[in-house]
């Protein structure tokens, strides 16, 4: 037989320990009356005698013995998994969820590698997809977003850094067509709708017709690989434009990265840590 409530056992060890209802009371924080309440809805769910009443206290029947045994290790067992739960959030271990942008891993990486380094007990699973993850469903830890400050509720955005992108291009590409002055004569590797909201998405926007795309893709390697066979301008971040030329850079392009943590998670080890490796506040 299922029993509906845990509090019922309880304050059946409570009195088994105590043998009073006053003593069990006391313990329990409650008034005498839920205790005896409790006993009796105990007893009537279980069609059994617990305790024998008598002037002097309560005292254990042979069902009440064997209910006491029971509950005693059940206790006993919560009190070793709350130990066990509170001993895993106080360690930097376990599975940490980071969801990011895919042109961003090569500044977001080296420091992901580096906590890991210092914590071996982490095991990393780090996401790239348009799509904003939702931190409130639990299916990440921690989110690194730019554009615009997030403004959820229940989420804590901290900024991480600015996030400067510039116009490349192969240097074979600016000998056949010359500068970036007139937008018209050139071609532009972009990317999908999820782009769109960057800040040189919303300043192209009017400047260029459809004949001006060579290609979209939502896959930053894509669009490199056309820029450096040298087909197309395209936007990257510093450091994935070794070998090609910066051909347009204006101040308005500039945005800011954020990361993002839901408020019930933020204050736990694992996440604070993660925070300070990607902020570079953390040392090897």
């Amino acid at each position: 037989m299922p029993l509906e409530s845990w509090d019922d056992i309880r304050t059946a060890l409570a009195v088994a320990r105590s043998g009073t209802v006053s003593g069990a009371a006391e313990a329990l924080g409650v008034h005498h009356a839920t205790v005896i309440r409790r006993i009796d809805a105990l007893e009537a769910q279980l069609r059994a005698r617990l305790f024998q009443r008598h002037p002097r206290g309560y005292a254990l029947t042979e069902a009440g013995q064997a209910l006491l045994k029971a509950a005693e290790q059940a206790d006993e067992r919560f009190a070793q998994m709350a130990a066990q739960i509170a001993g895993v959030g106080d360690r930097i271990e376990g599975e940490l969820i980071v969801t990011s942008l895919p042109e961003l891993a090569g500044r977001v990486m080296p420091r992901l590698i580096g906590l890991m380094r210092r914590h071996p007990g982490l095991r990393l699973r780090y996401l790239t997809d348009p799509r904003l993850f939702r931190l409130d469903a639990g299916e990440a830890h921690l989110a690194i977003r730019a554009g615009a400050q997030p403004t959820e509720p229940d989420y804590v955005v901290l900024p991480m850094e600015r996030n400067e992108y510039h116009l490349y291009a192969a240097p074979g590409y600016l000998e056949a067509h010359g500068p970036v002055e007139d937008l018209s004569g050139h071609r532009f590797v972009l990317p999908g709708a999820e782009g769109r909201g960057a800040p040189h998405m919303r300043w192209l926007r009017d400047r260029i017709t459809p004949e001006n795309v060579l290609l979209v893709s939502n896959d930053s390697d894509a669009r490199e690989a056309v820029i450096r066979a040298g087909l197309a301008l395209g936007w990257l971040p510093a450091d994935r434009a070794e070998g090609l030329v910066k051909a347009l850079a204006l101040p308005e392009w500039e945005s800011r990265l954020w990361l993002v943590t839901h408020v019930d998670l933020h204050r736990t080890p694992k996440v604070q840590a993660a925070l300070a490796a990607l902020r570079n506040e953390a040392r090897d």
